[in-house]
C-alpha cells in the first residue's frame, strides 16, 4: 500500500513540474495558446490571462449581443477564425497593462501574421492611439486609410 502511495506522489510530483515547466517555457518564449475570443479586439489565453491589441478598436457587443455595434459580431467571428485555439506570440510596448488589467499586445499567428495590422487592414477595427504604446501607429493608420478607401468591413458603405 505504501509503495503505491509512493508511485502516485511521484506521479503527481512529475507532472506538477512538468506543468510549472511548460509554463515557464509559455512566458519566456512568449508563445500561448489563446483559450477563447471574448470580442474583435480581446482574447483570453489558456493561462486565463486577458490580452487587450493594442493599437486597434474593434466594434464592442456593449451588454450584450442584441446590443451591438455595428460590425461587433463581424470582428469577434474574424478574430475567432484567426487564433481561437491556436498558437500566438505576444509582442509588448512600452505599458504592458490597462487599468483593467488586461495585457496590452500586438498578438501574431504561428505564420507570423500580426493579428492588430490584419484586423484593420481588412475593415474589422480601426487605429485607436493610447500613448505611450504607439510602435505601429504609422502602420495602422496607413492600413485604414487603405480599407477605407477600398470599402472594406467597417467602410463599407
Amino acid at each position: 500500500m505504501k509503495k503505491v502511495q509512493k508511485n502516485s506522489l511521484t506521479t503527481l510530483l512529475a507532472v506538477l513540474i512538468i506543468f510549472i515547466m511548460y509554463n515557464y517555457f509559455q512566458q519566456e518564449t512568449g508563445q500561448y495558446i489563446v483559450k477563447t475570443v471574448i470580442d474583435g479586439d480581446t482574447i483570453e489565453l489558456n493561462d486565463g490571462e486577458k490580452v487587450r491589441y493594442i493599437g486597434i478598436d474593434a466594434p464592442e457587443f456593449q451588454s450584450s449581443k442584441k446590443n451591438a455595434e455595428k460590425f461587433a459580431e463581424e470582428a469577434f467571428q474574424a478574430n475567432r477564425k484567426i487564433v481561437e485555439n491556436r498558437k500566438v506570440k505576444l509582442e509588448f510596448d512600452v505599458e504592458q497593462r490597462d487599468q483593467y488589467g488586461r495585457l496590452l499586445a500586438y498578438v501574431y499567428t504561428e505564420d507570423g501574421i500580426m493579428v492588430n495590422e490584419w484586423l484593420v487592414a481588412n475593415g474589422y477595427a480601426k487605429t485607436v492611439v493610447f500613448p505611450p504604446n504607439v510602435r505601429y501607429v504609422d502602420r495602422f493608420k496607413n492600413l485604414e486609410k487603405e480599407a477605407q478607401k477600398q470599402k472594406i468591413g467597417l467602410w463599407d458603405e
